[in-house]
């Protein structure tokens, strides 16, 4: 029965009235703002003893802050009033106080926490207080010998300055960083370091290496790939050495690596992955993982060294005197990625690295190329359904011919193509014309244009099996005349709709267009009579 009441209020001199339904409303809202000024209150109280100078008055707010923000990203809260610095500034005065070890590791969490927000890194970050960072992890100039928790939280602090900090990815050019890590790698065969630190280790070299190119030739001098290649246990922590030594391994404009220094590290490297591809995870997930990790790498090894994916096996076993057993985890992963692929928008990502591998495979060797073949491209004996359609490689493939992910498009049709040794007959053969065209105009091939098996061996050249050649010579002339002129009419139709403008092939084997559709119909006869000729 208030509900429509009135109150009235008196302040100063001016006087307002509001609804009697407001009052719950106004309650609420002062009790959040005596809440937020107690909070507010407790925040500057909290503050001030932080950043007292005195470790003992700190501990213990120290240890508040770590518990509440542990699992926060941002502190809009802190970076506008001022605070973020006053906290950074107090912790690195506590990590630089001998007497306060026992509150080390508290501080270097916080340093972890705070350097999640880039906002004042650049202008806050120090060569002193890096090295300081790198002391604690035991990676720095000085001798010490922390507990693996301060080192493994010294570790995440350099992870998190490194990837948000430009002004740190330069200092890692000329402090301790890589060569600590590097030389702490060598002493594992001395000395046990426990799983975490190996793999923050790996974490962090993996990032400075990433983000600065300059690092990379210098750990590819302190001999940083031997001392790597040496590592080989944990899924996580062999994923972390396959990404760095990716990046030692691409190559850039100021460090290209001699002839002799490419063949004897890829060389080793590629024994190394044929090993990791053999290994056997504890988990499917763990495996694909792996197996991604190391198709990432092969990436950047040269097509000349794929030869070494292979080794000799028994007389009698594998494909020509040859153990194909990694080119098969290829093939399978490959079907992995193409049976999980649901977006367009990841298949540059998940698939190229595996196309640009196998691409490589078949262009480096005419054994790897036969058994692919042999795998993606057996006789063809279902002559009855389109290329397309089905399950099998060659129908995942022959589908990502018209994908709009340009990347992966051009390296499947590379693929099919080396595969088919260049031949274009072939090719439309087992992918179809229409999904082989784009590449055929691109490359000038329209018309059966080009120089078909030139550079490969002249071995299996016949590919068509007995039901390819019963259905071919019963395909009726008449019939594929009368299908061209209706494609013709519809072309028409749709040129004078003003949707599309018809072309023919040009002297390059390029589409070249036509001024009318009749162009089309008067050239048949001598494109068919040219097609004959060449088959």
């Amino acid at each position: 029965f208030l509900h429509n009441k009135k109150v009235t209020n008196f302040s100063g001199r001016k006087q307002f009235t509001f609804p009697i339904s407001f009052l719950p409303l106004l309650a609420n809202n002062c009790v959040r703002n005596l809440q937020e000024d107690r909070e507010k209150g407790m925040e500057k109280d909290i503050y001030g003893k932080f950043t007292s100078g005195e470790w003992k008055i700190a501990q213990d707010p120290i240890r508040n802050f770590v518990d509440q923000n542990d699992q926060k990203f941002h502190f809009v809260e802190l970076t506008t009033n001022g605070q973020w610095k006053g906290l950074w500034e107090a912790t690195f005065i506590y990590l630089n106080t001998p007497t306060a070890s026992e509150i080390h590791r508290e501080c270097l969490s916080v340093v972890r926490i705070l350097s999640r927000d880039k906002t004042y890194l650049d202008q806050c970050i120090t060569e002193e207080r890096i090295n300081c960072l790198l002391n604690a992890a035991n990676i720095g100039s000085e001798n010490h010998n922390h507990g693996s928790g301060v080192v493994i939280e010294a570790l995440k602090c350099l992870c998190n300055l490194v990837f948000n900090s430009k002004k740190c990815q330069e200092m890692c050019l000329t402090n301790t960083s890589t060569k600590g890590i590097i030389n702490r790698i060598h002493l594992q065969k001395q000395q046990e370091v426990e799983y975490e630190i190996q793999y923050f280790d790996m974490k962090l070299l993996f990032l400075i290496t990433a983000l600065n190119p300059q690092v990379r030739k210098k750990v590819r001098d302190d001999n940083g790939m031997i001392h790597l290649l040496e590592k080989d246990k944990q899924v996580d922590l062999l994923g972390e050495i396959l990404k760095v030594l990716f990046n030692l391994t691409v190559p850039s404009d100021s460090t290209i690596p001699t002839e002799d220094e490419q063949a004897v590290h890829f060389r080793g490297l590629i024994v190394v992955l044929r090993e990791l591809f053999l290994r056997r995870a504890t988990s499917k997930e763990k495996q694909h993982d792996l197996w991604s990790n190391c198709v990432n790498l092969l990436t950047s090894v040269p097509t000349a060294n794929f030869t070494e994916l292979t080794t000799e096996c028994e007389e009698g076993k594998g494909f020509e005197g040859q153990d194909m057993a990694v080119v098969d985890i290829l093939l399978n992963f490959l079907r992995l990625r193409l049976e999980s692929m649901q977006k367009v928008s990841m298949q540059n990502e998940c698939l190229s690295p595996i196309l640009t591998a196998l691409v490589k495979c078949v262009r480096s060797s005419s054994c790897l190329r036969r058994y692919i073949r042999i795998q993606v491209l057996p006789p063809l004996r279902d002559v009855h359904r389109r290329p397309e359609d089905g399950t099998e490689l060659r129908n995942y493939l022959c589908r990502l011919l018209t994908t709009p992910a340009l990347q992966v498009r051009d390296l499947v049709a590379e693929f099919l193509f080396v595969m088919c040794k260049e031949n274009v007959g072939r090719m439309i053969k087992y992918t179809g014309y229409g999904n082989a065209a784009g590449m055929f105009a691109n490359r000038g091939l329209l018309g059966g244009h080009g120089n078909p098996g030139e550079g490969y061996s002249s071995d299996s050249e016949d590919s068509d099996t007995e039901e390819y050649k019963e259905l071919q010579h019963g395909i009726n002339p008449e019939q594929k005349e009368y299908e061209a002129m209706e494609l013709v009419s519809l072309m028409d139709k749709l040129q004078r709709q003003g949707i599309m403008q018809p072309g023919r092939i040009g002297p390059d084997g390029r589409p070249v267009p036509v001024d009318h559709i009749l162009e089309l119909q008067e050239e048949l006869p001598q494109q068919q009579s040219d097609h004959k000729r060449k088959t």
